[in-house]
């Protein structure tokens, strides 16, 4: 069996990798539907409904479980991983785009007269995930693991 076979026949992987782009081309497609524009950093950057972040790990939980079981070290691992991902994206990573888009209002308005020079670009915004993206994230994971394991 050659390696992309390999590759390919892994459930685990294939479940997570499908469900981040599976999640990034929806939130490219529901970020061109709101804004009316496309914007190519919406299929790889981070943040945004659904969250890419939590479709991954719940596919590759779901799938870890559907594979070998919830007694497994690779659903427990993989369970692990995903609430604290999760945690993550709604905690410290959406706190950091809330506080970019404060800063980035500020380097906007010239509030102070220091040279901001080497702050020619502007700091990314969607970092983090409300609780809804996460969710929604979580649940499009889950289905595309029982998806995939369905043809395993």
């Amino acid at each position: 069996m050659s390696g992309l076979d390999e590759i390919l026949s892994n459930q685990v992987l294939v479940s997570a990798a499908l469900g981040w782009l599976v999640a990034q081309i929806l939130k490219t497609l529901i970020d061109i539907w709101y804004n009316k524009s496309f914007s190519p950093d919406r299929l790889w950057g981070s943040g945004g409904m659904p969250s890419s972040h939590s479709a991954t790990v719940c596919a590759l939980t779901t799938s870890s479980a559907l594979k070998y079981g919830l007694g497994g070290y690779e659903f427990a691992v993989g369970f692990i991983l995903s609430l604290v991902v999760m945690y993550d994206a709604m905690g410290v990573r959406r706190e950091t785009g809330k506080q970019a888009k404060l800063l980035n209002m500020i380097m906007e308005n010239n509030i102070f007269e220091d040279n901001f020079e080497h702050f020619e670009e502007r700091l990314k915004e969607f970092v983090g995930h409300t609780p809804l993206q996460v969710f929604m994230g979580a649940i499009l994971g889950v289905v595309i693991a029982f998806v995939i394991g369905g043809m395993y």
